[in-house]
């Protein structure tokens, strides 16, 4: 496959080692184009980039780079959108460092669509996976394309919760458009590929590089009107989206849990800096939408049509240990045990390491 020459030189500067995204830009506002700058000479070059930059422009890139976009982009649904192009995402070019170009398989008409950020830790809860794919239908059937970061835990649930609702989802990858990681995502990669889109600033054969999962976190919190956390440790890259939607001025929300676990704490961080506190899809939509716009039934939680067994209350929502659960419900041991394990294929509970419990719906 030949491509046009613009494209092509657009790929070219962007396999220019040490060429970062801010001396692109100013090349560009200073030459027009991509084609322009790589007719300039070094000196032109160096009066707006260091010198460096400037040689590395000059010196020719290796085509096999170019000639695997080319065979790559032969599959209809891949493409290279640059920052000329109409279909780039107007979000990302008010965000602080929108890459030059992205690679994107799947609809990419998702990218300028309404959409809503949803993160959370990779070693997430069943609760904390079952509210994020809730919330993520929720808010896909409200109308936003749900953004997050097809890493495990909470990302992959809201990918989901996301595709099944009315608006889909986009994923931003770390790696290169052409891997997917973690490898147990490959089917729900595929299907976003097909139902939703994927997007990358990385080349191709760009490995899982764990610098790089930070670095697209912006793109995140640029692609998202608003972005909620579900379940975070203190140490989380959850937070660093987090961070940069507050700082682009999005709407930032967490979700409260046990003070007990450290995936909330993290949470809990972001409520006490200001960020909102969230129990519902309702409670994010009254801050994206005017009241005439939302529908009745966007919650994420639908309240409970029969009274929990009086065990259940007595297990609460906080870890709890067989025995103490024992104690407070004054059940036998056997009879107990049954009731545990028939509310944890019922997805009432979560069985915990130590022989404990925690209440999830």
């Amino acid at each position: 496959m030949s491509l046009d020459p613009d494209l092509e030189a657009w790929l070219e500067l962007s396999f220019v080692p040490g060429l970062t995204n801010d001396a692109f830009r100013q090349l560009l506002a200073a030459f027009g184009g991509p084609r322009e700058i790589l007719a300039q000479p070094r000196t032109a070059l160096a009066h707006h980039v260091p010198d460096r930059a400037a040689r590395a422009v000059s010196t020719p890139v290796p085509k096999e780079l170019i000639e695997a976009v080319a065979e790559w982009l032969e599959d209809p649904s891949n493409r290279v959108i640059t920052l000329a192009d109409a279909q780039y995402p107007k979000s990302l070019l008010d965000s602080p460092d929108p890459p030059p170009l992205l690679y994107a398989k799947g609809r990419i008409g998702l990218l300028n669509a309404p959409a809503f950020a949803i993160v959370g830790s990779r070693n997430a809860t069943q609760q904390g996976m079952a509210q994020a794919e809730a919330f993520g239908r929720a808010l896909s059937d409200a109308g936003y394309v749900i953004v997050s970061g097809l890493a495990a835990g909470i990302d992959a649930a809201a990918h989901r919760g996301g595709l099944a609702g009315a608006a889909s989802s986009v994923a931003v990858i770390g790696t290169g458009p052409d891997i997917v990681y973690p490898a147990r995502n490959r089917e729900l990669a595929h299907t976003l590929a097909r139902e939703g889109c994927i997007i990358s600033e990385f080349p191709l054969g760009t490995a899982a590089v764990p610098a790089n999962f930070p670095r697209r976190n912006r793109l995140i919190a640029g692609l998202g009107r608003g972005c909620l956390v579900v379940e975070a440790a203190l140490s989380s890259g959850s937070l660093i989206t987090a961070r940069l939607a507050n700082e682009q001025g999005k709407d930032v929300f967490a979700m409260p849990g046990s003070v007990h676990s450290p995936l909330t704490k993290g949470c809990h961080a972001l409520i006490k800096q200001g960020a909102k506190l969230v129990e519902t899809a309702e409670d994010v939509l009254e801050e994206l939408l005017p009241a005439a716009a939302r529908g009745k039934s966007s919650s994420a939680v639908s309240p409970a049509t029969e009274p929990p067994h009086p065990a259940l209350v007595h297990l609460g929502y906080d870890p709890c240990d067989f025995d103490t659960l024992a104690a407070r419900s004054g059940l036998a041991a056997d009879a107990l045990a049954v009731l545990l394990t028939e509310w944890e294929l019922q997805g009432l509970i979560e069985a915990l390491p130590g022989s404990r419990y925690q209440r999830i719906r």
